[in-house]
């Protein structure tokens, strides 16, 4: 009965610590793709989220290899028919490697940050 009540307990903290995850907005994929090398950028990077994302509080910035922002937070934009979009309008990009660095606060205002790479090829 002991082990039953245990097993009870460990699988109600599991299914609580799950549902709180699932609430943060985290990457789910982007235009580059996470560690592409691509032959041409596209005009807009694309950043798609599993929640919702509040447009006030959630930034995205590009760098160039040596950290100088390319297309900086304050242009992007959360897509009006898809909240989970976050867009940001970018210049013609030189072959080289390129950051992404991103800070999303979910609608229910939980916040995520991270960042990636992608490449331009020559």
């Amino acid at each position: 009965m002991r082990n039953l009540v245990i097993a009870l307990i460990a699988a109600i903290a599991l299914l609580a610590t799950m549902g709180e995850a699932a609430a943060h907005a985290h990457l789910k994929r982007a235009n580059p793709r996470v560690g592409a090398t691509i032959k041409e950028a596209p005009p807009v990077l694309q950043l798609w989220f599993t929640e919702g994302l509040e447009p006030a509080f959630t930034k995205v910035e590009l760098q160039d290899a040596a950290g100088k922002p390319v297309a900086a937070a304050g242009a992007q934009r959360v897509s009006e028919k898809d909240q989970t979009l976050l867009e940001l309008p970018l210049p013609k990009l030189p072959a080289g490697k390129y950051k992404v660095i991103w800070h999303a606060v979910s609608v229910d205002t939980h916040v995520t940050d991270g960042d990636f790479a992608f490449t331009v090829a020559p």
